[in-house]
């Protein structure tokens, strides 16, 4: 006898989190592994978070709090964007999350229906195009090169037909690190805004820019975007499952109706601990700091094993190669260099389905030391 079983699991796997169960099998083997593969910084949370968790396990009541999360967090996140882009945002439009992965979940379904087309640039984070099609809709890929800094343009917009129903943006992004100027997720949302496109901006790595532009924010630009970020990156609290929207306000019911049935709220603990982690903005810049060493060290040595057609790495912690003068198979070639150099990337394939075969990513989240070591064992695996 057969059972049903729905078509929503069949989405494909997160590559990235297939090459750490064979990381993790080599190193339970005895092999060592150096993590260039995973996108989470390295090293503890800041240690305001901790305490503030500690103190909230001795005494603060731990049980569900209101779906979109403490007043106080989400007053302090609004203050944020004041203290950090200069935009006043009403407390009332911030929805804490499980996560951004939770954020994306309740802001596709509130802004999308199934059969409804998004629009998102490709190489991108696979977890867009693989929520979406869980949820019915459609992404549509916007394939992106060195020709436009990896990042989409009007140009690619207004020769998409249909017209798509909504549009994410993600600066600085993963795999590649690009960012959008100001001036050009302007023209962005201004575009979104005459074609009726809703815009998601991803912002979950903003805090983590090592060139002369700066992070904007889709908040300066369009009042019907929808704005993710997380706590996860540049306040390195991955395991703590937090991040928020900044909704337009026509969203914000529809949203929180869904929170209530999806996850009932954020971890209690977490949001507490969040609080203090805008108390450590010294100390998560100078770990920022040790990103770009870690990103100056690989873009000089990693030539000399060969991965010298990188993507711009204006922001977060990533470098994207393309190999195709040197395989044609990235994710055998991960595989192979995994089992030889003991060195873990994520094959392109990941983030670029259809040209990924030609393109793997760098992680420089890790230790200074682990780079260090990682471009050694390539340089030397490539002599």
């Amino acid at each position: 006898m057969s059972f049903k079983a729905s078509r929503r699991g069949l989405v494909p796997p997160f590559i990235v989190m297939d090459v750490m169960r064979q990381a993790a099998a080599r190193a339970a083997q005895g092999g060592d592994v150096l993590h260039l593969e995973v996108g989470q910084p390295g090293g503890p949370s800041p240690k305001a978070v901790l305490a503030a968790a500690r103190a909230a396990l001795d005494g603060a009541d731990l049980g569900y709090t209101l779906a979109l999360g403490i007043d106080p967090l989400r007053e302090r996140i609004a203050r944020w964007y004041q203290d950090s882009h200069d935009q006043t945002v009403d407390p009332s439009r911030v929805v804490v999350t499980t996560g951004s992965s939770g954020a994306f979940v309740l802001g596709f379904l509130a802004a999308f229906d199934a059969g409804d087309r998004v629009a998102l640039a490709a190489p991108g984070y696979p977890a867009y195009r693989n929520i979406l099609s869980a949820l019915g809709c459609l992404p549509v890929s916007i394939p992106v090169g060195p020709e436009s800094r990896f990042q989409p343009t009007i140009a690619h917009l207004e020769a998409l037909d249909p017209k798509p129903d909504g549009l994410i943006v993600a600066s600085p992004s993963n795999p590649t690190g690009s960012m959008l100027t100001p001036e050009a997720l302007g023209e962005l949302a201004r575009w979104c805004e005459r074609n009726g496109v809703r815009l998601v901006s991803d912002e979950i790595y903003h805090g983590i820019v090592y060139g002369p532009v700066k992070a904007a924010t889709a908040l300066a630009f369009s009042p019907h975007a929808l704005v993710v970020n997380s706590f996860s990156k540049y306040f390195a609290m991955t395991g703590w499952r937090l991040g928020w929207l900044v909704l337009p306000e026509d969203l914000v019911r529809p949203v929180e109706c869904l929170a209530q049935n999806l996850f009932i709220a954020p971890p209690t603990l977490s949001q507490r601990a969040g609080l203090a982690a805008f108390d450590a903005i010294e100390e998560l810049d100078e770990r920022v700091r040790g990103y770009a060493a870690n990103r100056d060290l690989l873009l000089e040595r990693l030539p000399q094993a060969g991965f010298d057609r990188l993507a711009p790495a204006d922001g977060a912690f990533y470098l994207y190669a393309d190999i195709a003068h040197l395989s044609n198979d990235s994710a055998a070639f991960c595989a192979r260099l995994l089992a030889e150099t003991g060195v873990a990337m994520t094959p392109g394939i990941d983030f670029d389905p259809e040209r990924g075969r030609h393109t793997l990513r760098f992680s420089y989240a890790g230790s200074a030391t682990d780079i260090d070591r990682a471009a050694q064992r390539l340089i030397a695996w490539r002599r």
